[in-house]
């Protein structure tokens, strides 16, 4: 199985429904899950804000976008920073309009255990992983409250369900997310705004590959799986797409799995002699 990271050749599914001009800001998509949420989006005809705090990554998903012949623009922005989020909205506003979509998918991890963990470690952590999707979510937020419409995506993980053991902060920021998402959902939806959560499981991206260089180490982490494969960056931006168009309207507070059925296997990794 090969498996196309950046998945620049991979085939755009038909688009969903979007209201004509939309504008989606992409956190964190300078590479990974979220450069190809942004280049999906970009090619189904939404125009693309790519948020990252990797300026060169930021621009190479914008320049892939524009390739296709769709609309967006790079800004270099640290969603741990109120200032920064404010004028990257002003900055997306000006330059392609109000933003009716936001993906918030920036994050990173420090894996160290509980007790090593440093209060400086736990806060870098929150302060991109919870407190950014927090300030993307209010400031890009305003402008879906003033017209009335606007959806939310957050990109959450497994590890918010399942323990991460030295994994540092970052179960706990994820599964901050899915009360935030909560929040906003019982909060703005009477007002037309939409906030759902998709939880990805184990996705094979340039940060993961070296797992699936070794066929024997590749094989077993993909027996952990129903499918019996690990997920493309692909799997998961068909499905923000989805929940970010018109055809998931009736969708709003939500949290979808997507990690091909490894959740429902928790019985077969029991060792049971005779099966």
């Amino acid at each position: 199985m090969t498996t196309d990271f950046a998945d620049s050749k991979a085939q755009v599914l038909p688009a969903p429904a979007y209201d004509a001009g939309s504008v989606a800001v992409v956190t964190g998509s300078a590479s990974g899950i979220g450069r190809v949420i942004a280049e999906t989006l970009g090619a189904q005809g939404v125009a693309v804000a790519v948020l990252d705090v990797n300026a060169t990554g930021a621009n190479e998903t914008r320049d892939l976008i524009l390739g296709r012949g769709g609309k967006a623009i790079a800004v270099t922005c640290d969603v741990s920073s109120e200032d920064a989020v404010a004028k990257a909205e002003t900055a997306v506003t000006g330059q392609l309009g109000p933003a009716s979509i936001v993906v918030n998918n920036a994050g990173f991890l420090r894996a160290m255990p509980l007790d090593e963990l440093t209060l400086a470690d736990w806060n870098a952590v929150l302060g991109v992983n919870l407190t950014g999707y927090f300030l993307c979510a209010k400031i890009f937020g305003k402008a879906m409250r003033a017209q009335g419409k606007g959806a939310f995506v957050h990109i959450g993980s497994i590890a918010s369900q399942f323990a991460q053991t030295r994994g540092g902060a970052y179960s706990a920021a994820k599964a901050g997310i899915c009360g935030l998402s909560s929040t906003i959902a019982a909060e703005w939806g009477p007002l037309g705004i939409r906030s759902n959560v998709v939880h990805p499981g184990l996705i094979r991206t340039p940060l993961s590959e070296p797992f699936y260089q070794d066929p024997q180490l590749a094989a077993r982490r993909e027996r952990t799986i129903a499918s019996r494969r690990a997920g493309a960056p692909r799997d998961i931006a068909d499905v923000v797409a989805f929940l970010a168009s018109d055809r998931a309207a009736y969708v709003n507070g939500s949290e979808l799995t997507v990690d091909g059925g490894f959740s429902r296997m928790a019985i077969d990794l029991i060792p049971r002699p005779g099966f």
